[in-house]
């Protein structure tokens, strides 16, 4: 079993100037809060230490740990009376092997001076924001830290519709520079499955961050809402780029639909032609073929040779009659 440290990811005590010092689970117990200062806490939701944690020492009430430690959630976001909310973010998931489209879920409460962040698998978003806030360039309150967060996660999910809008380009750029270019099926359904299941959480969390700029928190700095602002237009902006991979991935595959239908026409096409070529030469030569008395030339010794004459009289006649009605 691990130990209670194991559950506790990160502590830290923001100085309200854009840096931060880190705590151990000991130091939480008995810490006393400056008058410019806030707290974070990072915990990992499958520890049981954690659940514990939340229900017991946390000071939220029962309704809270239940909604931050449910199984499954969707972006929501729901003010709690004391000038508290509860936020619920995904992210793209860039842990190794996992498919960037399977998004990771992190849970908050936040309140004018606590953010308490719950997740179950690594979220690079959080270290990048450590790596700011040890920068001494990083949030300096409770708000700024929610928004950081959000801005972090967020801008992974450029970065990956950015890769969906390359592999589509590379398939457009194959079938218009060579007619035979057969593009990737699994890939074109991939690049599909990814956009929808981008968009199943994108567009609740876009709406989500323009909930967040009409009832801001009395706590909430003042140039907030700006920023939350612009995350929901960058978000609208993806969602839209996310519905155009979508129809760029069905050109692709129409395109495709129809060349080989084309293809398929001209060999039919050509079977046709060849058919009604050959038409009249097999009747000459069935006719000519048949075991009975009176078959004219049978008797003379040009009479193979008179034969094969007309019947490339026959096929010359057929393609000029062809050509003329341009069915060649």
């Amino acid at each position: 079993m691990q130990d209670q440290d194991s559950a506790l990811l990160h502590a830290f005590v923001l100085d309200g100037q854009g840096g931060a010092r880190s705590i151990t689970r000991d130091e939480l117990d008995c810490l006393q809060l400056g008058e410019q200062e806030s707290l974070w806490l990072h915990w990992d939701r499958g520890q049981e230490q954690s659940q514990r944690w939340l229900r017991e020492h946390s000071g939220l009430d029962e309704f809270s740990c239940n909604l931050l430690l449910e199984e499954n959630t969707r972006p929501r976001l729901l003010p709690l009376p004391g000038d508290e909310l509860l936020l619920f973010l995904r992210g793209v998931n860039r842990n190794p092997g996992a498919e960037p489209e399977d998004m990771v879920s992190v849970r908050i409460f936040a309140d004018a001076r606590r953010v308490i962040s719950l997740r179950q698998r690594p979220l690079l978003a959080t270290d990048a924001l450590i790596a700011d806030l040890l920068a001494g360039k990083g949030p300096k309150t409770a708000s700024e830290l929610l928004l950081e967060l959000a801005r972090h996660l967020t801008s992974r999910v450029d970065d990956l519709i950015a890769e969906l809008s390359e592999q589509l380009d590379g398939e457009e750029d194959g079938l218009d520079g060579d007619e035979r270019y057969r593009p990737d099926h699994g890939l074109m359904l991939q690049v599909r499955r990814r956009a929808a299941s981008l968009r199943r959480f994108l567009a609740p969390q876009r709406d989500l961050y323009a909930q967040l700029v009409r009832n801001r928190q009395p706590w909430f700095v003042e140039d907030d809402g700006d920023y939350w602002n612009e995350l929901n237009n960058r978000l609208t902006r993806y969602l839209e780029e996310l519905e155009l991979v979508r129809e760029r991935v069905g050109l692709v595959l129409e395109a495709e639909s129809r060349r080989l239908g084309e293809r398929m026409n001209r060999i039919m096409y050509r079977f046709t032609v060849i058919t009604g070529m050959f038409l009249p030469l097999t009747f000459l030569t069935g006719l000519l073929g048949i075991n009975v008395g009176g078959i004219p030339g049978a008797e003379s010794p040009i009479g193979f040779f008179l034969a094969c004459g007309l019947m490339v009289l026959l096929a010359l006649s057929q393609l000029l009659l062809f050509r003329r009605w341009r069915w060649l």
